[in-house]
């Protein structure tokens, strides 16, 4: 055996199987990397990405390459915009020699917000995910999911009561299926506006006045939110199919309320 030979080891997974049988989705789950994410502003915000990454496998082969599907994030050096994330997507079917595959990524998102009288500012945390998938000789189908923290105050409890009104943190999921570009921040911003109040990370106590104020004036029932934020999703060209999700951390009893609801933004509907 001469010296090259010896660095020659067999490929077992692209040996042929005869059992015939497709699979949808093979590939790696739980892959930590740190990415950076363009920003609705175009700044770089760097943080750590959880993905899922996979491909689909035909029939006659036995196995797919997994250490191929690390070696797509160490060759992705730029920052990812939702544009991006899904030529991702294209680079890892190509990689893999595959004709269909799916990327989808969890990370942590921050946001600066400024506080509404003092005008301080600070970062409020948000989970955000990106979906690409990819078939041959179409463009990749992305999508976008945000978890938003809002103020929610009951309605029923302000009319009842005779002074005050019992109100909770509540977390509201928007998960959109993009025709074209969305920020982050933009649907982040859909899920504040339609709750009895946005939160913050940092407030004075005149911004504390002014947010439990904003609540009391604004009371909206866990239904009252998953339907205001569903038509302003109706109503924006950018978004296809849509689900909404909001749980309501109720602040007198042990259980959340619960809402969800699905649809078609503007562009699916036009």
């Amino acid at each position: 055996m001469n010296a090259p030979d010896r660095f020659l080891l067999p490929d077992t997974q692209s040996l042929p199987d005869i059992r015939a049988l497709a699979i949808q989705r093979v590939g790696v789950s739980g892959l930590r990397y740190p990415v950076q994410i363009r920003t609705g502003d175009g700044a770089v915000q760097p943080t750590v990405a959880t993905l899922e990454m996979t491909v689909g496998l035909p029939a006659h082969v036995k196995g797919t390459h997994m250490s191929r599907f690390v070696e797509v994030m160490e060759r992705s050096t730029e920052a990812l915009d939702l544009a991006a994330f899904g030529a991702l997507a294209q680079a890892m079917c190509t990689r893999l020699q595959a004709d269909s595959g799916r990327i989808a990524m969890r990370f942590p998102y921050f946001i600066r917000k400024t506080a509404p009288v003092s005008g301080v500012t600070s970062l409020l945390d948000y989970e955000a995910a990106w979906e690409a998938e990819c078939i041959a000789g179409r463009a990749p189908r992305l999508t976008l999911q945000l978890t938003a923290p809002v103020t929610s105050l009951c309605p029923c409890s302000k009319t009842i009561s005779d002074y005050g009104a019992h109100n909770q943190r509540s977390h509201i999921t928007i998960e959109a299926e993009l025709q074209a570009p969305l920020s982050i921040e933009a649907l982040a911003r859909i899920a504040e506006d339609e709750a009895s109040c946005e939160v913050f990370g940092l407030l004075k106590r005149p911004d504390e006045k002014w947010v439990t104020e904003r609540a009391y004036d604004n009371p909206k029932f866990v239904e009252d939110l998953v339907r205001d934020i569903a038509l302003r999703l109706m109503a924006a060209p950018q978004i296809g199919r849509f689900r909404v999700r909001s749980e309501n951390f109720e602040s007198i009893h042990n259980h959340s309320a619960l809402a969800e609801i699905s649809g078609h933004g503007g562009a699916a509907s036009a």
